[in-house]
């Protein structure tokens, strides 16, 4: 087994399988946001070893079929090692379906209707020690991967082999535990932890029943480092473990000293490589799909968003925006078109069905209410297509990212670059990005529909010049902290 100096573990991995009509398997690249930013700079490091779960039938027989664990992937454009975990798929289904997407997401992002959910009862704890035992997993194929990178003696020392520089950088809510458990196996690694999503204030943090909120913090708190993407996410965190945890918080320097160890809280905000984005979107299929665009646009103005269908990216309330900017401001009819797009995701949990259904039904709504024979004021499409979405920025002459609370948002720095006439953009206040880039975007609350119809009927009406210039600065701010730089301040802070 080969000698690895970083070690990643996320449940989304760089590569996926699917299992052809001649029953063999064929890789492609990973999806997801995380994976995307992760790629670029772990996929092409042959000393990384990239730990991660079989989503799939597929990915379970290539895991089951690698040898010693690690994936062949030669003839891909994937440098580092690929590490695939057979978790049991009832295990799976519980750990991420019933404890990460269910309710740690829930609670991170203030989502819960709390006169009916959560229920804390015997069919949740069996959920809970199935999260327990998938991080367990995790840990101890991270310890594996620690041991042969490292020579660490009995007392947690570490002997000199020049290789004994290993770091762990642990990924998001699915793997909170994980750091506490590396750390008991090998108390001198130097491990990270990352947290992708917004932290939930004590207030709301505390609907997790009470030893589920110590073991989160306490599993985070494991590793040296823990990461956030803005500052509102790292003080929420901080004021967490003061109230749950006999932790001795510092506020003022972003430490946290616990169980004789000192975790260090900072802040590393994700932009886009503008580069590669600008790229990927002159491709052929990205100018295959604008032209079908511009004929259905015409010379009208287009306001463009792109989401996943999940409860926190509030596509019910920007729906209900557009369709107030029609109602009470009849000079855009005929004027504007709203391009949304809206991917599926967790469709086998039934709110995210439930919400897809409500997104459709007020998108038929709007049609029926405004289309006219030559205009169709809204087209919504739920088929993921990456091409078509940076065709759509390209386009977009305004671009709606108003989400309940997100960890970033990439879709609000993605827009930006791309747009070929400079777009304005409107963005709620509580999603990551509104730190960096709220004070060129017109910031919105999020639950207040008519506000956003109010800033929506601004961005249209903006001037070139200004939104031009508006549009060259969110540029700037989205490109300054490209994801080689984020992963790589994470690794100095490791030391």
């Amino acid at each position: 087994m080969g000698k690895h100096q970083i070690l990643v573990a996320s449940n989304r991995g760089p590569v996926s399988f699917a299992l052809g009509d001649d029953g063999r398997l064929t890789a492609r690249r990973g999806g997801g946001g995380l994976v995307s930013g992760l790629s670029s700079v772990v996929g092409s490091d042959p000393d990384a070893l990239w730990i991660c779960a079989a989503l799939t039938d597929a990915d379970r027989a290539a895991a089951r079929h690698a040898p010693g664990g690690r994936l062949d992937l030669d003839g891909h454009d994937i440098g580092a090692a690929v590490q695939m975990l057979d978790i049991p798929p009832v295990m799976f289904h519980r750990a991420y379906n019933g404890v990460a997407n269910s309710t740690l997401w829930f609670v991170h992002h203030l989502l819960y209707d709390m006169p009916n959910r959560p229920h804390f009862g015997l069919a949740w704890q069996r959920e809970w020690e199935s999260y327990r035992s998938y991080n367990a997993a995790f840990a101890t194929a991270l310890a594996s991967g620690a041991s042969a990178a490292t020579d660490e003696r009995a007392d947690g020392t570490v002997s000199g082999t020049g290789r004994g520089n290993a770091r762990a950088l642990v990924q998001d809510y699915h793997l909170t535990l994980v750091p506490r458990m590396l750390r008991d196996a090998h108390p001198a690694l130097r491990i990270a932890h990352f947290s992708h999503t917004p932290w939930a204030p004590p207030d709301y943090y505390q609907v997790l029943p009470d030893r589920v909120a110590r073991q989160v913090l306490d599993g985070i708190l494991g590793a040296d480092h823990a990461g956030f993407l803005c500052d509102r996410w790292a003080r929420a965190f901080l004021a967490c473990c003061a109230e749950f945890l006999d932790a001795d918080v510092d506020m003022a320097h972003r430490t946290v000293a616990y169980r004789g160890r000192v975790t260090r809280v900072e802040v590393h905000a994700l932009g886009v490589d503008g580069a590669e984005l600008r790229a990927r979107a002159s491709a052929t299929d990205v100018g295959s799909r604008m032209q079908p665009l511009r004929e259905v646009v015409g010379d009208r103005k287009l306001i463009v968003r792109i989401d996943r269908t999940e409860l926190s990216k509030n596509i019910v309330r920007g729906l209900a925006a557009y369709r107030e900017l029609l109602a009470t401001r009849p000079q855009w009819h005929g004027r504007v078109v709203h391009l949304a797009f809206a991917y599926p995701s967790r469709h086998d949990l039934p709110e995210y069905r439930e919400y897809t259904a409500s997104v459709l039904r007020i998108a038929s709504e709007i049609e029926d209410e405004f289309g006219t024979d030559d205009w169709n004021p809204l087209l919504l499409d739920v088929n993921d297509d990456y091409p078509r979405s940076l065709a759509a920025y390209r386009l977009a002459d305004v671009l709606l990212v108003n989400p309940i609370r997100d960890g970033m948002n990439l879709v609000a720095k993605e827009g930006p670059v791309l747009a070929e006439r400079g777009c304005a953009l409107v963005l709620s206040r509580t999603a990551g990005a509104a730190a960096e880039l709220g004070d060129d975007a017109l910031l919105v609350n999020p639950f207040d529909i008519s506000a956003t119809a109010d800033a929506l009927h601004r961005a249209l009406t903006m001037s070139s010049s200004e939104r031009l210039a508006r549009c060259a600065r969110l540029k700037k701010a989205a490109t300054a902290l490209p994801p080689r730089k984020w992963f790589a301040d994470q690794l100095r802070a490791l030391g």
